[in-house]
């Protein structure tokens, strides 16, 4: 071993290390691996930068357009609606529908996308039927992952794996080429939840101990909840006040104005400078000790609860309860430093934090799993909700319409989609150019506006995928991944193929443990490829081995982010994980060393 291979193999342990410890940014360590390749003089700069320019990069952008699309125009709600049309309160019927739907969706959207989208859609489902959610939610995420093995764009680490064999010299992956394998493996895992995980996550009623509380679905109940009941209240405005009213120092926020009474009272969200005239209402949030005071004030004409005038605001004011994204940027920052109001438009009312209020939400630092009542107008809710890589919907209220930003454009949404699957499914045109007509239609066609289609980029992930990419060059100019490959053939010794796949298998869902599986495809399928070829066999069965391999991160809760969102939802432990994934991943380890070599033979 070479200083050079050493090297290699260290940073690559360091780099593990970080993202195990949960300290350091993804995207941060990858910036690090470019920089340690470059400074090490591992690579030159133009091949250590070679990631940013890749075609896997600006595949995974385009996608996270077209996923946001699905969103905005309610395509992927839809489903879910479905879902509650066709399941009644079947819990096995609800179950299988719930797993489908999410893998069929996770195909062409991102699957963290696709997990985000449908807890609320399971909190409801289980709030109607009185089914535990904790019994539908961890099955739901594995759905989810199971999509990223049915089309070649429904994850990052197929793109790289058939970026990999194109550079090798050998023909890249179809859009559905690897779907059969991936049928089998969806198909044993239904009825594996079906039959085995379900009755070991709880009991099936909600009134379990230590089970989630049923979802809240009214703004008063919302209140309740976030022990914010008696603090919405409607002030009179006597005259023009000589100053702007600031409230800021005694806690009370201003969420509304009305104006008018004659020709129907017209109601807006309040901005800094909004003009106040006599006969004006304004709809304030605080203690009826802090409002109290307003009365002060010689514009003031009083102070009343909102009572019956409740509907009426309602038209232009919303409430949602939202979780902290485990990968959010907002983590460890205040609501102060972060400017909420200034920076989403809305406002935080309260904070719950292990199921208790905070005392001072406003300065306390947040952290994962926090759940926030947040308060504005509902297109400033909707967009909050959007932003999936920072915030997960809980609950909207059923105050609010069920109509996406852009419903209007539902059929577009389905023609573009369809296209570009049709254009990959024929190789019209190379994928990554269908996902580009893809996400270029949904901005011309007004399903998004190019603002909103940038912002739907996690540009955190194209970091992350864009700097670990050249690691698998360095493993190739160090000689390291030669070096993996003996050692696997010595394990093999003169053993079939089949069992070179299971070695392949379990070190690329070993490596997933410790790695994103992004990352863990980068660095194994390259040896997956040379040692196929040091065997003198076919490259697509082991190549597909790690494609399937790097999506069965069901072990443990932080393995990815698609399963890291369902936890303080589901009220699950680190056991919980262990006793249901570790067997689904023997189970479809089992499966692709036995059905992946009759779809590509060896």
């Amino acid at each position: 071993m070479t200083q050079e291979t050493l090297f290699v193999f260290v940073l690559i342990g360091l780099a593990g290390a970080m993202m195990a410890s949960n300290r350091v940014r993804y995207d941060l360590v990858a910036i690090i691996v470019v920089l340690a390749l470059i400074i090490g003089d591992i690579l030159p700069v133009s091949t250590a930068l070679s990631g940013f320019g890749s075609s896997v990069v600006i595949m995974v952008a385009g996608l996270l357009v077209v996923g946001e699309m699905l969103e905005r125009t309610g395509v992927a709600r839809a489903v879910g609606d479905l879902i509650l049309r066709h399941g009644g309160k079947d819990e096995t019927r609800l179950l299988l529908l719930l797993m489908l739907a999410c893998a069929i969706l996770g195909c062409v959207m991102s699957s963290t996308a696709v997990v985000a989208i449908f807890i609320p859609i399971v909190l409801r489902i289980a709030a109607d039927t009185g089914i535990a959610q904790s019994r539908l939610l961890l099955p739901m995420s594995y759905a989810a992952l199971i999509s990223g093995m049915l089309t070649l764009i429904a994850t990052p680490p197929n793109l790289v794996v058939s970026d990999g064999l194109a550079d090798q010299g050998y023909a890249p992956l179809g859009f559905f080429s690897f779907l059969p394998v991936g049928a089998v493996v969806l198909v044993a895992a239904m009825v594996y939840c079906v039959l085995v995980a379900r009755s070991a996550l709880g009991q099936k009623s909600h009134a379990v101990a230590g089970a989630v509380e049923r979802p809240v679905r009214t703004i008063a109940g919302l209140a309740t909840r976030y022990e914010v009941q008696t603090h919405v209240h409607v002030v009179d405005i006597r005259h023009r006040p000589d100053i702007e009213p600031d409230f800021s120092a005694s806690g009370v926020r201003i969420l509304a104005r009305g104006r008018g009474v004659r020709r129907g009272r017209k109601l807006a969200i309040y901005a800094p400078g909004m003009e106040l005239r006599a006969g004006d209402q304004l709809l304030v949030m605080g203690t009826s000790q802090d409002v109290g005071a307003i009365t002060d004030a010689d514009w003031c004409a009083g102070v009343q609860t909102i009572g019956r005038s409740q509907s009426e605001w309602l038209s232009v004011v919303g409430a949602a309860d939202v979780m902290i994204h485990p990968e959010s940027t907002l983590i460890g920052r205040t609501i102060m430093n972060i400017a909420f109001r200034t920076t989403y438009g809305l406002d935080v009312i309260s904070v719950l934090r292990d199921g208790e209020t905070l005392s001072d939400p406003l300065n306390t630092r947040l952290q994962a799993n926090d759940r926030l009542l947040v308060a504005g107008a509902w297109k400033k809710l909707d967009a909050l909700v959007a932003r999936t890589h920072d915030f997960v919907l809980l609950g909207m209220p059923r105050e609010r319409h069920e109509v996406s930003p852009a419903a209007d454009r539902f059929a577009v949404a389905l023609a573009i989609l369809g296209g570009m699957v049709l254009l990959s499914v024929l190789n019209i045109v190379p994928v990554v150019v269908a996902v580009l007509l893809a996400s270029t239609a949904a901005v011309l066609c007004r399903t998004l506006s190019a603002d909103e289609a940038y912002r739907s980029i996690h540009w955190s992930s194209i970091v992350l995928v864009a700097g670990m990419l050249p690691l698998a060059d360095a493993l190739n100019h160090t000689g390291g991944s030669a070096l993996i490959v003996n050692s696997l053939l010595d394990l093999a010794g003169e053993a079939s193929p089949r069992v070179m796949m299971t070695f392949l298998f379990a070190l690329t869902a070993g490596v997933g443990l410790i790695l994103s599986n992004t990352a863990t495809a980068v660095l194994v399928t390259p040896i997956a490829i040379t040692t196929a070829e040091t065997l003198g066999v076919s490259p697509y069965p082991l190549a597909i081995t790690v494609l399937i391999a790097a999506s069965a991160a069901f072990s443990t809760p932080v393995s990815s982010p698609v399963v890291t969102l369902v936890v303080a939802p589901g009220n699950y432990r680190f056991a919980d994980f262990l006793k249901i994934g570790l067997p689904l991943t023997l189970v479809v380890g089992a499966i692709t060393v036995l059905v992946t070599p009759w779809v590509f033979p060896f």
